[in-house]
């Protein structure tokens, strides 16, 4: 089954939160990596561009003040409607997010495109019309100890400059800087998000409607266990 895309002929639900997807351009060797092997590159690829598709058409479905992808590289065919593209800026992975935070107003979720599963249910304690009172921070957690959320009532882009990334406590520092700052920290539920091919079978199964489900199993024959 295909999964379902949005109607651009309907107005987006509007809300007060600016979503963000921060992502790479789904080209060959740039992306999943370590989906290689047990994939060839190109096929890693069409797995990522398929997990982005999947996230975009469930922020298109949100309600948002504003929604956003921040990219790496140039948009292509996935692109749904109603989202715009940001160019990523320079430097490693805390300084891309600090910069896409640092170019927002007003409360500010970022997610990552490497969760396909994710619901209109895991991000709506954030985007309910009262998920920023008393409340200054919103995180997702990973299960591989980073995180697939972070959300800011007052973006400052000093929260996730020198934050090690990429790194089993990538997570804990990050939300250990946020409660040092001060902030009221509110949690999202723990999402597996697709590293290795393991990951990737896990999520398919938690989302075996989607168009990463269904690239995984032409991938893998149809055989997604």
């Amino acid at each position: 089954m295909s999964p379902a895309k949005p109607d651009p002929s309907r107005a987006a639900p509007t809300g007060v939160t600016t979503l963000l997807v921060i992502a790479k351009e789904p080209l060959p060797g740039r992306v999943k990596t370590r989906l290689t092997p047990p994939f060839a590159p190109a096929e890693a690829a069409r797995l990522a561009e398929a997990a982005l598709g999947d996230t975009l058409r469930t922020v298109a479905a949100l309600p948002a003040a504003r929604r956003a992808v921040v990219l790496e590289g140039a948009p292509g065919p996935w692109l749904p409607p109603g989202i715009e593209v940001v160019a990523q800026g320079p430097g490693g992975l805390d300084e891309r997010l600090a910069a896409a935070f640092g170019a927002c107003t007003g409360p500010t979720l970022l997610i990552g495109m490497d969760t396909p599963q994710i619901t209109a249910a895991d991000l709506a304690p954030a985007l309910s019309p009262g998920g920023w009172e008393r409340c200054d921070a919103w995180f997702g957690p990973a299960e591989d100890g980073g995180f697939w959320a972070l959300g800011l009532a007052v973006p400052d882009p000093g929260l996730l400059r020198g934050v090690p990334m990429s790194v089993p406590e990538t997570g804990a520092v990050q939300r250990r800087r946020l409660v040092d700052a001060g902030l009221t920290v509110r949690d999202l539920p723990r999402l597996r998000d697709v590293d290795t091919a393991a990951d990737a079978v896990d999520v398919a199964a938690l989302a075996p409607h989607g168009a990463f489900a269904a690239e995984l199993a032409r991938l893998t024959r149809g055989a997604v266990r």
